[in-house]
């Protein structure tokens, strides 16, 4: 459940600071001065939306080494270390990607890729990966990863939350004009928009931004079976990914920072299963097994 509140809050925050901070220097007032301009609305919450969206994309690097204490290696100083520098670049090699950074952190089994651009992307992996998997599972491991950038799936996850978030902008403004003219019937003085507007628009907010989440969560797990599909391109073979992928059910995971949730290599099924960011082991391996 924590996981879940985390990853939903970070997908929120930054789009209601936005919000917050062009309702205080007076954007809402204009669009409703002359009532409700439908289509400047709908400009407003496109910028709001992805702005908020493409933001977090430009800081996700950053924000991923500091949550989770990542260390780029920039010189190998173990035997583990040049192992990982040298497979990720392998791997990459076969993906005609450039070079990612590569960093470990302490931690329980886990991995993320992570970045703005496939020219500055990042693949990390836990020591607890390392420790408790075979070289073979953990190479597939990392190229889960190295698909999920080939893929672009970090752009094309924030493109979508910037479409649900233009949405949840927009609509949450459209109810919030309408509560705060039924609150204000009557009342002839006034001709911008009122407290039930403000207030209003923000419960909406969240309240949708928490349902749009299902949607970016459905294409999140959509997005782990081809980053599966394209390790086993990656190997050769699905083998190593299905025997990672048995290893991480029998290993204790730990989830991911809030803004990491989606893009770890570990996740999936709740008792919430609308909102995981990741589908259940066992049908992962079963769509490998259908390759």
């Amino acid at each position: 459940m924590k996981r879940i509140v985390l990853f939903l809050a970070t997908n929120l925050a930054v789009m209601l600071v936005l919000s917050v901070a062009t309702s205080l220097l007076g954007v809402n007032r204009y669009l409703t001065a002359n009532g409700l301009n439908i289509g400047m609305l709908f400009a407003f919450a496109a910028v709001i939306g992805f702005g908020g969206a493409f933001i977090s994309l430009l800081m996700s690097k950053t924000m991923a080494k500091w949550s989770t204490g990542a260390r780029v290696i920039a010189s190998p100083s173990s035997s583990t270390e040049m192992w990982l520098v040298d497979t990720v670049a392998k791997l990459a090699k076969r993906a005609n990607l450039p070079m990612p950074e590569v960093a470990i952190y302490d931690g329980e089994p886990n991995a993320f890729a992570t970045g703005a651009t496939k020219n500055s992307s990042l693949v990390a992996v836990s020591t607890g990966l390392l420790q408790g998997m075979t070289r073979d599972e953990a190479e597939a491991v990392l190229a889960h990863e190295v698909a999920h950038i080939a893929n672009g799936d970090m752009v094309t996850l924030t493109l979508i939350q910037g479409v649900v978030n233009t949405f949840v902008v927009f609509l949450s403004r459209i109810v919030g004009y309408v509560v705060d003219g039924f609150l204000r019937r009557g009342d002839s003085e006034n001709t911008g928009p009122g407290i039930g507007y403000m207030v209003t628009s923000m419960i909406c907010e969240v309240v949708f931004g928490l349902l749009a989440s299902i949607i970016v969560a459905w294409f999140s797990r959509q997005r782990e079976f081809r980053a599966d599909a394209g390790a086993a391109g990656l190997m050769g073979s699905p083998v190593p990914m299905q025997n990672a992928l048995r290893r991480l059910g029998n290993l204790h995971t730990e989830p991911l920072p809030q803004n990491m949730a989606a893009s770890g290599i570990a996740g999936g099924g709740s008792w919430m299963a609308l909102f995981s960011t990741h589908p259940p082991l066992e049908q992962r391996i079963a769509a490998l097994g259908s390759r």
